[in-house]
């Protein structure tokens, strides 16, 4: 046997687990979601092959409309906002403030805290009768709304609790900001530029690396949001929280529509792909990296 032979057979050897799970845990399981998703399941009795019913149905579904809508609502103002309140709060921390890194660290804790704990903890502060925040809004002579209870105020109220989970972000931009080299601030303070051309012009454009990281991961998380309505609202109330993925889960495994949900799954796939090359493709027109050009 050759040695180079030897080596990529050892090497495989070693690698072996991780190929073996990866084919047994993730490429299988696609693969039969994808054959489900043409299919009639519903885990008690053989799939019934059904070819594109399942998606020919969801254009017909107005609670699949519904969800795509919340989904759509969810994530067109939580990633930006998450963007933007991630970005400030860095730029606060990377000043020289007194208590720095105790202030990164509780920014930091609401991400490592189990999401059930923390839908129970925003469940008790958007209470309306003696919620944290309606008695805060009442001190100053505000009635704050029924914020869980109400359609109207439901979808902001979780887009709310998701700016309290943006210490992620803020670590990733913070470590962009200290990458930012000072002689471009210095030859932006000798060319006369104030503290808001320095920050635009200087600032915001070495970290757009770091803004499309935040913006991609933000945008699939957002796409697949969950555990946080499920938890707080069920969906409720009016469905006006019923996001895509609990739609996709009710579906699954509440009314064993399994086909149907799959097709739900290889839809959402397909969006975030698209999605994904779009702010690729576009982001050669707003993304610097330090080097280029």
């Amino acid at each position: 046997m050759a040695p180079g032979t030897k080596r990529f057979l050892t090497m495989l050897a070693f690698i072996s687990p991780w190929i073996i799970g990866f084919l047994a845990f993730f490429v299988y399981p696609l693969l039969l979601s994808l054959y489900y998703s043409f299919t009639e399941y519903n885990l008690l009795q053989p799939p019934k092959w059904v070819g594109l019913q399942n998606y020919s149905n969801l254009t017909e579904d107005t609670h699949y409309q519904n969800a795509v809508g919340n989904t759509v609502y969810f994530v067109a103002f939580s990633v930006p906002l998450g963007v933007l309140t991630a970005f400030i709060i860095a730029f606060l921390l990377n000043q020289q403030l007194r208590l720095r890194v105790l202030l990164r660290m509780i920014f930091y804790i609401p991400i490592v805290v189990p999401i059930s704990a923390t839908a129970i903890l925003w469940m008790w502060i958007f209470n309306s009768n003696w919620g944290l925040l309606n008695n805060l809004l009442a001190l100053i002579g505000i009635q704050g709304p029924s914020w869980l209870g109400s359609p109207s105020w439901s979808k902001p109220s979780l887009i709310i609790m998701q700016l309290w989970l943006v210490g992620g972000s803020v670590l990733i931009f913070l470590a962009a900001l200290q990458d930012v080299p000072r002689a471009l601030y210095d030859a932006a303070m000798v060319d006369g530029a104030n503290a808001i051309r320095r920050v635009w012009h200087v600032t915001i454009p070495m970290v757009t690396p770091a803004i499309l990281f935040s913006l991609l991961t933000g945008m699939i998380a957002a796409f697949q949001t969950f555990a946080n309505a499920w938890i707080m609202t069920d969906g409720g109330p009016i469905r006006s929280t019923e996001f895509y993925v609990l739609y996709l889960y009710d579906n699954g495994f509440r009314f064993f529509r399994m086909g149907y949900a799959s097709a739900m799954a290889w839809i959402l796939f397909g969006v975030v792909v698209v999605v994904t090359m779009i702010l690729f493709r576009t982001s050669a027109r707003w993304v610097y990296y330090g080097g280029e050009g």
